[in-house]
């Protein structure tokens, strides 16, 4: 390791770069989480899923879509059908085309995939200094690290090491790629009211809407976690029903 920042230093001063880049490219890992659904009987707490979609509806939704989730599917997180179908009738969709050939704007149903914040690509970054917002439906999948890297990230706002130049518009960000990121710091203690009142620190925050992306990005990991140990039961004992059948059909030939 020693060797290879000797590398990286040497060749910074090659090429001329600024401290800035050599900060971006030591990136620390995310600090680990406890989870719920961590470990093989791990499954997910439905009370922090609600919370945590809670932070997305409230917060997160207002730039990041999540084109891969129904409102149905907020069945999974312990709402009922009544209350999903209200969650869903809060936002107007565009439907169509109705008898005369044209698009309409009618509430949203359970079948119906969250709403989009912007109607394109080009409206979401004008409204955002021309970054583009990810889609969220499998940021937990997507980026080394999971949901540890998403908590890490949203608490990892601070102030710049001496040296490092932020520009106008963006923030420094200890877990963030390169360390500059637009996003500002949304999460803030008691930013959201939580409907259980579970008090809202900005930790608690990040926590729960980390969980809620876990369970968009992988629904079915109960499931598959459940699966799983039943087929290594199943193994385990088929494997002693075989030695024991090998043990009888074999007991003439070593008494």
């Amino acid at each position: 390791m020693r060797a290879l920042k000797t590398v990286i230093l040497a060749a910074a001063v090659g090429l001329g770069l600024t401290g800035t880049a050599l900060a971006a490219a030591e990136a620390p890992v995310p600090p680990p989480q406890e989870w719920s659904h961590s470990g093989i009987f791990g499954t997910f707490d439905r009370a922090a899923l609600q919370r945590g979609f809670q932070v997305y509806k409230e917060v997160c939704s207002t730039c990041h879509s999540m084109d891969l989730v129904a409102y149905r599917n907020l069945q999974a997180l312990g709402f009922s059908e009544d209350e999903v179908k209200a969650i869903a009738a809060q936002y107007e969709v565009t439907a169509g085309p109705n008898d005369n050939g044209e698009m309409f704007e009618r509430p949203a149903i359970p079948a119906d995939r969250f709403k989009n914040p912007f109607p394109n690509e080009q409206a979401a970054r004008v409204a955002n200094g021309g970054a583009y917002p990810p889609d969220l439906s499998l940021m937990a999948k997507a980026r080394p690290h999971g949901e540890d890297y998403i908590h890490a990230l949203l608490v990892g706002y601070e102030d710049p090491p001496e040296g490092f130049t932020v520009p106008d518009g963006q923030y420094y960000n200890k877990y963030f790629p390169g360390h500059l990121i637009g996003m500002p710091p949304i999460l803030q203690d008691d930013s959201v009211t939580y409907a259980d009142e579970t008090p809202a620190t900005q930790a608690q925050l990040a926590h729960d809407v980390a969980a809620f992306l876990t369970w968009a990005a992988e629904p079915h990991l109960e499931t598959r976690k459940q699966t799983g140990v039943k087929v290594i039961l199943f193994l385990l004992v088929f494997a002693g029903m075989m030695y024991a059948v090998k043990r009888k059909v074999w007991a003439d030939a070593h008494p």
